[in-house]
């Protein structure tokens, strides 16, 4: 074994003793506890936060560069499952709908026109 073999060990093997303290802290106290109001409030808008620092940058840029021209298939499905989302909100299935949509605009534009 070399000298990165150990080090890569010695990573995962670390990042597996965080994982297995950090997870089961909350396992360690006998007594309950609950997180504060203002806590729970804020996770209650931890998903959409992730997913949207996923999904705005990859419908707003290209190589590291904000999208220049209107001619790209991206916008014209951003706007179509936007739209569809809001004259569908209330109803089920209302995500399944704007992906949908949204995929609808974009392959055509994207496949057929190469936007």
């Amino acid at each position: 074994m070399n000298g990165t073999d150990v080090w890569t060990l010695g990573v995962i093997v670390g990042l597996a003793a965080v994982t297995v303290i950090t997870r089961s802290f909350f396992f360690m106290s006998s007594k309950p506890w609950s997180l504060p109001h203002w806590a729970q409030r804020g996770l209650q808008y931890a998903p959409i936060a992730a997913l949207s620092a996923v999904i705005v940058p990859e419908m707003v840029m290209t190589q590291g560069q904000l999208v220049s021209t209107w001619q790209d298939a991206r916008l014209f499905a951003v706007a179509a499952g936007t739209a569809w989302f809001f004259w569908r909100r209330g109803s089920g299935q209302v995500v399944l709908g704007t992906i949908v949509v949204g995929m609808a605009v974009y392959l055509p534009l994207h496949l057929g026109l190469g936007w």
